[in-house]
């Protein structure tokens, strides 16, 4: 037993509170390095805090409890029991400092590796952060390739979609699988859905779309061949095809893109030419034989008058000398109107009676007429002035209007035609109102364009009404027709009676001059 306890007091006391204090303070250190362990398990800091405070706490146990409990047993007079006990105790701290120390020299082996795998961490980011880049790169130029890729289709697309010619694309079969607007019209159907899985060559004839198709499997294309193309409607159409063959994975073609133009227009434009130069042939032909006729006529004519001076009135055959000069005449005129109409002259302009070209232009048609039963009336205003014009253009102008008024007649009808004068504007109006079928309000817009024509082919060029819109408009004149289907047409051609320059000074004096 320890004798003089009351000054070792103090110091014991301190031993005590010091341990426990050391304990409090391990566990405190132990706590705080697993709270930073849970927050960041990745940090190898936190993991050597955590076992080198566990070292410490271990070691604050062994000694603390050790020193309370010598403190205990020796106060209580048990210090045989703590000589016992006190081995286990410094062998308790002996593991404690090896574990601290182990901890440490393990510790400075982990941080190096701990540093490696630092430096390959930041390796592996900055590659990462390249290889981000890299990718947002690679998203930047896919984005930009497919804004190219989409504005490249937009604008095939908008080709595509607004071409005047049809596109189509198809498999080897004929079956469509896309197809413009244009496409869907010139078939004669009403929408995309409609032209689609339906075979193309349907719309051409068998063996000319049976040539085709042989052809783009054969050659690989077909280019401006020449069809007929039937509309869903029963119009045909002269068109144009060209196809490409496209090839898939093997060597056989999957699907043919092409074009098809329609040029039944341009064909006919072509009729239309080729009957014009026919018809110029006729006229110089025309020309000739009236030539021809006309020195016969001649003949005749002064036979009969010789044959009737020279026989006298009282002759029996008087009468039919008479008819025959008066036929022979007749002849001569229609022959000589012939002839001015078959004439290719410039113009030239002069002062002429407008009612002498008119009667030369009735005097011509009428027999014909009057055997097609079409009449022909006449209201002619009096006292009209005379026109500067040129008179064989002006019959021109005068007979295409009466025969394409003529041709509008199915069966009987009548043609009138009247004059008037407007003093105030200085025009002359001639009239040709005809009982026809009309024009229709869609076409009447085209009817003095070139070769516009309703007729079948070989019918008519569509080149008169055309050439008398020019003629007209070379006189300063105005031409315009009025027309309701099924009641017939008004045809008003206005010619000043001066040159629209001196218009105004001319209609004062004329006023003045009739005044």
């Amino acid at each position: 037993m320890r004798t003089g306890l009351l000054p070792m007091l103090p110091i014991d006391l301190m031993d005590i509170v010091g341990g426990a204090s050391m304990i409090l303070l391990s566990i405190l250190s132990f706590r705080s390095a697993l709270a930073l362990k849970r927050k960041e398990p990745q940090n190898i800091i936190w993991t050597f805090l955590v076992w080198f405070s566990a070292g410490l706490l271990i070691f604050s146990l062994s000694r603390s409890v050790g020193h309370i409990m010598r403190h205990l047993l020796e106060a209580m007079n048990l210090t045989p029991v703590w000589r016992s006990m006190r081995p286990i105790s410094g062998s308790m701290n002996t593991i404690a400092f090896i574990l601290v120390g182990s901890i440490t020299l393990f510790f400075s082996r982990v941080y190096r590796t701990y540093r490696r795998m630092l430096e390959d961490k930041a390796s592996i980011e900055r590659a990462n952060q390249k290889i981000a880049k890299w990718n947002l790169d690679l998203e930047n130029m896919i984005l930009e390739r497919t804004r190219d890729l989409s504005a490249s289709e937009e604008k095939y697309r908008r080709v595509f979609e607004n071409s005047k010619d049809m596109l189509f694309i198809c498999d080897v079969r004929g079956i469509i699988r896309d197809i413009n607007p244009t496409g869907v019209d010139l078939l004669g159907l009403k929408t995309r859905e409609g032209a689609v899985g339906r075979n193309l060559f349907e719309w051409l004839d068998p063996g000319e779309a049976d040539r085709v198709r042989l052809d783009i499997i054969r050659e690989g294309y077909v280019k401006d061949v020449e069809l007929s193309l039937r509309r869903s409607a029963g119009e045909n159409l002269t068109v144009l095809l060209s196809g490409t063959a496209v090839y898939g994975e093997g060597e056989k073609p999957a699907e043919v893109e092409g074009t098809v133009k329609d040029i039944t227009g341009r064909k006919q434009m072509e009729l239309q030419l080729l009957q014009a130069d026919k018809l110029a042939s006729l006229g110089q032909l025309s020309a000739g034989i009236a030539h021809e006729i006309n020195n016969p006529l001649g003949l005749v004519l002064g036979y009969t008058k010789l044959v009737l001076k020279e026989a006298g009135p009282e002759k029996e055959f008087n009468e039919d000398l008479k008819i025959i000069e008066k036929h022979a005449l007749n002849c001569k005129k229609i022959v000589e109107n012939l002839l001015k109409f078959s004439r290719a002259t410039s113009t030239t302009k002069s002062l002429v009676d407008l009612h002498d070209l008119i009667h030369d232009v009735v005097e011509v048609v009428a027999n014909k007429f009057r055997v097609e039963r079409v009449g022909l009336e006449t209201r002619l205003a009096p006292e009209l002035p005379k026109l500067h014009a040129d008179p064989d253009k002006i019959r021109q102008v005068f007979m295409n209007i009466l025969m394409n008024g003529r041709q509008s007649i199915e069966g009987a009808g009548t043609i009138t035609i009247a004059t008037s004068f407007d003093r105030q504007r200085g025009l002359i109006s001639i009239r040709f109102t005809d009982t026809g079928s009309g024009i229709p309000q869609e076409i009447i817009h085209k009817i003095f364009d070139p070769f516009f024509t309703t007729k079948p082919t070989g019918m008519g060029t569509g080149l008169g009404l055309a050439v008398s819109y020019g003629i007209v408009k070379d006189h300063d004149g105005e031409i315009r027709v009025e027309s309701t289907p099924g009641h017939g047409s008004t045809f008003t051609v206005e010619l000043p009676v001066i040159r629209a320059d001196n218009r105004e000074k001319n209609i004062e004096a004329m006023q003045n001059e009739r005044g």
